[in-house]
């Protein structure tokens, strides 16, 4: 006789909707990354300056334009606000890292960490307010968009709610994490650099991999849809 309590069969059935949680995954950990990137200033022949977190940020802002365009305007919202908490957890766990002593033959290693992760909290809460104005603004302007062309025009709606997007991520952001540290001319510079430089990586990369990521997140449902008829 077999006493084994047989397993039950909605333990084994998936519930998870696989691409968005792989989008989720990734636009989190895009903004993750793109704050620890920031603390570095990177400077183009002495004359422009920008954060080494511009380089990813767009592709976060991709992916956001790819929740906004198959999930809706609802469902990005709440991966935006889960991407804050996620980010405020960094800066509580990195934070504790801080406090916590090293050995003393591990002095320099110490003071590497505690110089990157002391300046993050400031570089997470000017993204925070840049995050919430900018990202909450594209996604909005996408869907809005995405009515006005039927559907229609892809590249148009993630280039045009990013040039919105960027305006109220870019300033915020500069002013609150390099105001003070960076001389007050260049500030100016570091925002119009800043600007610049996302629209360029969305117009010629961010884009044209929305399209991709967003063909074959369609042709995933389609197949699912044929196997469940």
């Amino acid at each position: 006789m077999n006493n084994k309590v047989p397993d039950n069969p909605s333990k084994n059935r998936t519930y998870f909707d696989t691409p968005l949680m792989v989008v989720t995954g990734l636009f989190v950990t895009l903004y993750l990354v793109s704050n620890v990137m920031a603390v570095k200033v990177i400077s183009i022949g002495g004359l422009f300056y920008f954060d080494a977190g511009t380089i990813t940020f767009p592709f976060a802002y991709m992916l956001g334009d790819v929740l906004t365009e198959i999930w809706g305007y609802r469902t990005s919202r709440r991966v935006i606000f889960l991407s804050l908490v996620c980010n405020i957890i960094l800066v509580v766990c990195t934070g504790i890292g801080v406090l916590l002593h090293s050995p003393d033959y591990l002095a320099e290693t110490e003071n590497a960490y505690n110089l990157v992760f002391s300046y993050v909290p400031r570089i997470v809460a000017a993204s925070l307010v840049g995050y919430l104005l900018g990202e909450l603004s594209n996604a909005y302007i996408m869907e809005r968009m995405k009515k006005w062309t039927r559907g229609r025009h892809l590249w148009m709606r993630t280039i045009g709610s990013s040039m919105v997007g960027y305006l109220f991520d870019s300033v915020p952001f500069v002013l609150i994490a390099f105001y003070g540290v960076v001389p007050a001319a260049d500030l100016m510079k570091m925002i119009v650099l800043q600007y610049v430089l996302k629209l360029l990586i969305e117009a010629f990369t961010g884009t044209p991999m929305a399209y991709v990521v967003v063909r074959w997140i369609n042709k995933y449902y389609d197949r699912q849809w044929k196997g469940i008829q």
